[in-house]
């Protein structure tokens, strides 16, 4: 079909746009990369360099009204990535305090979600613990910030495109939650095959570039490990504080340390420790089993003298509610599993010492 979108097709777009002061177009240069399409929705990369800063902005907004010409494109999206050779993140000095590094703040108080290693439940912990916060009568969002894996649009069931305003992207939302994840724009079964530099670089347009609004908390789900892109967003973020996920068993516990070490490290308060997968419940005897072990975190907490959020079991209710796209705080608010996400919630709010407001009349459908 002649009329169907393709990269072809948008490269030949983006060829008629130039940036200020070059010699050649941006596709000629070699600055587009990472082209998507799906369903009329497109996202692409361009790279620029970091001295060209102040001209950036307008070369993303012309880069995506040519694609926006193009019939059939629905909603064109462009991420600026900025690569200086030789570059790489620097640790703040150890006492160094967090607002001295140009810190984005989208939020009156931003929190991390974090865990030393993947797989122990740190996202479907990121979502209900929002949910429960915002059940507090506090205006709350969630930003996906693993780039490689994103996770929430599978977590809330949500396919569909953000929207622009040609300034801003528009964060979608769900159950009284802004939310926004790079898998809005990637599709789930494609990789993300991006260099350190343009993670970074969208990072910090999913904090900078969205139209956040009256946020009283920004959870973010943060990337597995204790690499670049996790000790930049500690650097970038303003973050209130940090969450830490783990399960109870050894293994965990070790990759949980580095990663309570790398906030202790830039100077991000730790709000508490949260042990996911704690115990399972026979539903035929009612028998509690300690599969991973037990109260490995809660020891790992009293050690470090930080808060113990509480624990949450390994439930299949809370497992296959998160995969069905409706997760337990919403899908069965009454359920003790949902109590669970609730007390980790005023746990986290008395850490931050900002109180709770009385809770709105809300009906999850």
């Amino acid at each position: 079909m002649t009329n169907e979108l393709n990269d072809i097709k948008i490269r030949e777009a983006l060829a008629t746009v130039t940036a200020s002061g070059a010699d050649t177009d941006i596709v000629t240069a070699g600055a587009v990369s990472g082209i998507v399409i799906k369903d009329g929705h497109v996202g692409f990369s361009i790279e620029i360099d970091p001295k060209d800063k102040d001209t950036a902005e307008p070369l993303k907004r012309a880069a995506e009204k040519a694609v926006l010409a193009l019939d059939g494109v629905l909603s064109a999206t462009a991420l600026l990535t900025a690569h200086q050779a030789g570059s790489a993140p620097q640790t703040p000095p150890q006492n160094a305090p967090q607002g001295d590094h140009g810190t984005l703040q989208p939020a009156t108080h931003v929190i991390a979600v974090a865990s030393g290693k993947g797989g122990v439940g740190k996202s479907t912990t990121a979502i209900n613990l929002a949910l429960a916060l915002a059940e507090t009568g506090k205006k709350v969002g969630i930003l996906d910030a693993d780039i490689y894996g994103p996770s929430l649009p599978r977590l809330i069931g949500e396919n569909r495109k953000p929207e622009s305003d040609g300034k801003k992207i528009k964060p979608i939302e769900v159950w009284g939650l802004q939310t926004m994840s790079i898998g809005y724009l990637v599709a789930e079964e494609t990789p993300t095959i991006w260099r350190g530099p343009m993670v970074m670089s969208a990072l910090e347009q999913m904090l900078r570039d969205v139209s956040w609004h009256g946020l009283d908390i920004l959870v973010i789900d943060m990337p597995p490990g204790t690499g670049d892109a996790q000790l930049s967003l500690s650097q970038r973020a303003s973050l209130a504080g940090a969450v830490i996920v783990s399960t109870p068993q050894d293994l965990a516990l070790i990759d949980a340390r580095k990663g309570l070490n790398m906030f202790k490290k830039v100077n991000v308060p730790l709000l508490g420790i949260v042990e996911n997968m704690s115990f399972f419940t026979c539903p035929d005897c009612g028998g509690r089993h300690n599969i991973f072990g037990n109260g490995g975190a809660a020891a790992e907490a009293k050690k470090l003298g930080v808060p113990f959020l509480g624990e949450v079991p390994l439930e299949m209710d809370i497992r296959e509610t998160s995969d069905a796209g409706k997760p337990i705080v919403v899908s069965a608010p009454d359920s003790p599993h949902a109590d669970h996400y609730r007390k980790i919630a005023n746990g986290v709010l008395d850490a931050l010492d900002i109180g709770k407001a009385a809770a709105p009349n809300i009906v999850f459908e």
